[in-house]
C-alpha cells in the first residue's frame, strides 16, 4: 500500500462515520468525517505532511506559507511546515481566526505569514468551499496572492467546482468515496 492509501484507511478507521448528520454547511448528510480524528494523531501527521508537500510540487505550486480557516487546516499547516524544514522551500504555516482578536494587535491571521506570502489555503474537508472561501479572502485582505487550495478531503459535493469558478484551484489527498470503499472494504473483510 502506498502512504495515499494508508492515509484513505486511516481516514475510513478513525474518521469517518455513517448515520444521519448535520455539517457545517447546513447539509444534511449520511456520511461524517470528522478529520480532525486523522490530523490529529500521529500516524496522520506523519502522513499528511509528506503527502500534502507532495501533491503541490506535483501541481508545481511554490507557495511561501500554508494555512488556513481554525480549528480545521491548523494540524494539515503544521505538518506541511515540519514536513518542509528540511527542503529548498521550507513553508511557514499560518491560522486564520474566524474573527479577529479584540486585544493585542487585533489580527485576523496568526503566525509568519507575510502581506507579500504566495499561499496555498488549507481546508481539512471541503463540502461548499465556504471555509477556503473566508480563508482566501482575508489571506487576500493582508496583501497575499492565493495559488489554490489543499484539502485533505473532497466531499465530492460541488465545493471543488464552486471554488474553481471563482478561480481557485483545488487539490485533495483524498475523496469520500475513496474514504466510503475502504470502509465497505474493512466491513467486508471482518
Amino acid at each position: 500500500m502506498s502512504n495515499r492509501d494508508d492515509l484513505i484507511s486511516l481516514l475510513a478507521t478513525l474518521s469517518a462515520r455513517r448515520g444521519t448528520f448535520t455539517l457545517a454547511s447546513g447539509r444534511q448528510s449520511t456520511l461524517y468525517i470528522d478529520a480532525r480524528m486523522t490530523t490529529m494523531s500521529p500516524a496522520g501527521l506523519t502522513l499528511i505532511g509528506p503527502l500534502g508537500l507532495s501533491a503541490l510540487q506535483d501541481a508545481g505550486w511554490t507557495p511561501d506559507s500554508v494555512g488556513g480557516l481554525t480549528l480545521g487546516a491548523d494540524p494539515i499547516a503544521y505538518a506541511l511546515a515540519y514536513a518542509s524544514a528540511k527542503t529548498p522551500r521550507p513553508l511557514r504555516a499560518f491560522t486564520v481566526r474566524k474573527e479577529a482578536k479584540s486585544h493585542g494587535a487585533g489580527k485576523l491571521i496568526e503566525g509568519p505569514f507575510q502581506p507579500a506570502d504566495r499561499v496555498v489555503v488549507i481546508e481539512d474537508t471541503i463540502t461548499t468551499g465556504n471555509s477556503a472561501r473566508t480563508a482566501a479572502a482575508a489571506v487576500r485582505a493582508a496583501g497575499g496572492a492565493v495559488i489554490g487550495v489543499l484539502a485533505l478531503v473532497d466531499r465530492e459535493e460541488g465545493g471543488r467546482e464552486a471554488l474553481a469558478a471563482e478561480g481557485l484551484e483545488v487539490l485533495a489527498l483524498a475523496t469520500a468515496s475513496e474514504i466510503v470503499a475502504a470502509m465497505d472494504a474493512a466491513a467486508a473483510a471482518h
